[in-house]
């Protein structure tokens, strides 16, 4: 399973990750071999992910954050373009945008696109086929939820000792990178058994019918990475 982290890079030696597969710099100016992560981002969504797919995820950084969380449209579908021709089974999106303009571009990539996982009540979370997901505080970080086309999972990352959870980072970013793992794991489950493989309708349809009911009154939150 090849789960590539579109973000802030992955401090690979981070006890909670467990080293990565590979990856990739994206920039303004092109590719390049530089994927540590200077902010502590992508490597603590990284961390969430490892924490549910153990070994048998591959995990893949995808750098587009540098000094900061945010990126050009153009980096980050040139960081979808890079994920389609390494052949990634599931991309993990914690960023998002409420620009319009940009619909019709993730349209034409993601329509090339493995599975997706990105921020509900934004682009590209809202588009269809795309697993859009919004956090749920009352959510424990070994479940999610599911209603009206949303899923729902805890914004905490991965603890760390001797860190308070309010201390910690924590957002929507993180309720995304909690349901990518649970993605990644029902995508396992349907490859084992199944030996067509798995669809993203299939994978959809697995974990709606695993999820809890919705919360009743949350409102939407953007995720802390906008461009």
């Amino acid at each position: 399973m090849k789960i590539a982290i579109i973000d802030s890079g992955v401090h690979a030696g981070h006890a909670h990750v467990g080293g990565v597969a590979g990856g990739v710099g994206v920039t303004a100016q092109g590719l390049s071999g530089d994927v540590m992560d200077r902010l502590g981002h992508g490597t603590a969504v990284a961390g969430a992910i490892r924490e549910k797919v153990g070994e048998n995820g591959e995990l893949y950084a995808v750098k587009v954050f540098e000094s900061r969380l945010s990126a050009s449209i153009e980096v980050i579908l040139q960081a979808l373009e890079w994920c389609i021709e390494q052949q990634m089974d599931l991309i993990n999106l914690s960023l998002g945008t409420a620009n319009p303009a940009h619909r019709a571009r993730f349209e034409r990539v993601l329509s090339r696109a493995p599975l997706v996982v990105s921020a509900a009540h934004s682009l590209p979370g809202d588009l269809p086929g795309v697993i859009g997901v919004a956090p749920d505080e009352t959510c424990r970080r070994e479940e999610y939820r599911y209603g009206d086309g949303v899923f729902y999972a805890s914004p905490l990352p991965r603890p760390i000792p001797g860190v308070p959870p309010e201390r910690n980072l924590q957002g929507a970013s993180f309720a995304v990178a909690n349901m990518t793992g649970f993605v990644a794991l029902a995508m396992m489950d349907q490859r084992a058994g199944q030996a067509s493989g798995s669809s993203p309708q299939r994978v959809r349809a697995a974990l709606i019918s695993r999820a809890g009911p919705a919360p009743c009154a949350i409102a939407p939150q953007s995720t802390r990475p906008l461009y």
